[in-house]
C-alpha cells in the first residue's frame, strides 16, 4: 500500500514539476516550490513515502497546496498476539521510529496504536460490564477503540473545551491553536462578536474541586482575554456584550 501511495504521488509530482519548470523561467518566485517538489520526487522515486522521508518543515509547507497523499497524517494500528500484550509499548516505539524518524517533519504527525484485534473483537461482543471486566483483567484498561478515536481526533488537529451550568455540561470541538473568541463562536456567533473575556479552569481540576462556585471561592478560576489560546480540556465561561 505504501508503494502504491508513493507511486501515485510520484506521478502527480512529476506532472507538476514539468508544468512548473516552464513557469519558473518567467517567475522566479516559484523556485522554492519547484525545489521542494524536486526533493519530494527524489524520495518518491525510491518508493519512500514522504512521511518516512526527512522532509523539512519549509518543504512541507510548500508541498501543502499540492495535497500529496504521503504528506498526510498517519494513524498506524499495530496488531499484536495475546501473548505479547506486555510488549505493546515496545512495538509502538519501533513502528513510530520507522514511520517518523527523529528529526523528520512528520515526527509529530504520526500516531501509533498497539492492540490485539482478536481480543478487542471478542470484548466487543460482551455486555458493557463484562467487557470492562475482561479488558481490565487483561491490563487493557478501557480498550483500544476509545484510544483510537482520541488519536484520530488529535491527528486531525481537533480539541475539546467544555461549558457547564446547573442544567447541563457540554463539549465543543475546536481546532488546535484557536483563541478564546473563535472558540466562543462555536457556541454562537454573537458570543464571538461581543467577546469580553473568558473565565477558565481545566476540566480535571474543576472535577476535583466539585463545582464552579467552589473553584471560584478558592481562587482557581482565572481570567483570560482575547489573545488566550484555548487548551484541550479547558472549561470556559464566556463573558460578552449583548
Amino acid at each position: 500500500l505504501e508503494i502504491e501511495l508513493a507511486l501515485a504521488d510520484l506521478e502527480s509530482v512529476e506532472t507538476k514539476i514539468n508544468r512548473m519548470q516552464k513557469a519558473a523561467r518567467m517567475d522566479k518566485s516559484l523556485e522554492d516550490e519547484l525545489g521542494a517538489l524536486t526533493r519530494a520526487q527524489a524520495n518518491l522515486a525510491e518508493g519512500r513515502p514522504l512521511y518516512r522521508a526527512t522532509v523539512s518543515k519549509d518543504d512541507l509547507e510548500l508541498l501543502a497546496p499540492h495535497f500529496l497523499l504521503t504528506t498526510r497524517r498517519v494513524l498506524a494500528v499495530v496488531n499484536v498476539a495475546e501473548d505479547d500484550l506486555a510488549r505493546i509499548p515496545e512495538f509502538e516505539a519501533i513502528v513510530r521510529k520507522e514511520l517518523a524518524p527523529p528529526g523528520s517533519a512528520s515526527e509529530n504527525q504520526v500516531e501509533v496504536l498497539g492492540m490485539s484485534v482478536q481480543l478487542e473483537a471478542e470484548a466487543a461482543q460482551l455486555e458493557p460490564k463484562d467487557r470492562k471486566e475482561m479488558l481490565e483483567a487483561l491490563g487493557l484498561g478501557e480498550g483500544a477503540l476509545p484510544r483510537m478515536v482520541r488519536s484520530a481526533y488529535h491527528l486531525l488537529g481537533l480539541r475539546t473545551y467544555f461549558t457547564t451550568g446547573e442544567k447541563e455540561t457540554r463539549a465543543w470541538t475546536f481546532h488546535a491553536g484557536a483563541k478564546a473568541p473563535e472558540c466562543a463562536g462555536k457556541i454562537h456567533s454573537d458570543l464571538q462578536r461581543g467577546f469580553i473575556r473568558a473565565d477558565v479552569i481545566a476540566w480535571d481540576e474543576l472535577l476535583a474541586i466539585g463545582s464552579w462556585n467552589k473553584a471560584k471561592d478558592v481562587g482557581k478560576i482565572r481570567v483570560e482575554g482575547k489573545d488566550y489560546e484555548v487548551v484541550d480540556g479547558d472549561t470556559l465561561e464566556i463573558r460578552h456584550n449583548t
